[in-house]
């Protein structure tokens, strides 16, 4: 897993998240996850790769427990069990692609 911390002070619009992905080569899709919403424990065969647009999420990859906030960026590695959930009373918007291995 490689997170990245969004370090500017002006956080990316999602036009340039998406202007990011995709010079990197990946398709993009929006995910909006409403507040109280919970994603259990799965796996993917492929490399998930998500940064998070507005809100906060909460993730939990192999254990680890970690919250992303606007700007963040993780890439979680192929047949990794993980969960996530909007933190708070917000719903989270991401966008995310997959990278296949």
């Amino acid at each position: 897993m490689i997170v990245t911390r969004w370090q500017a002070p002006i956080l990316p619009t999602k036009e340039q998240i998406k202007m990011i992905f995709t010079d990197e080569g990946l398709e993009i899709e929006e995910e909006i996850l409403p507040a109280n919403t919970k994603i259990s424990d799965h796996r993917h065969p492929f490399d998930e790769i998500r940064m998070v647009v507005s809100g906060s999420l909460f993730m939990n990859i192999a254990g680890n427990q970690l919250l992303l906030r606007a700007g963040d960026r993780i890439e979680i590695p192929s047949n990794t069990k993980h969960s996530n959930a909007p933190e708070g009373q917000e719903s989270c918007v991401c966008i995310i692609s997959q990278r296949p291995f």
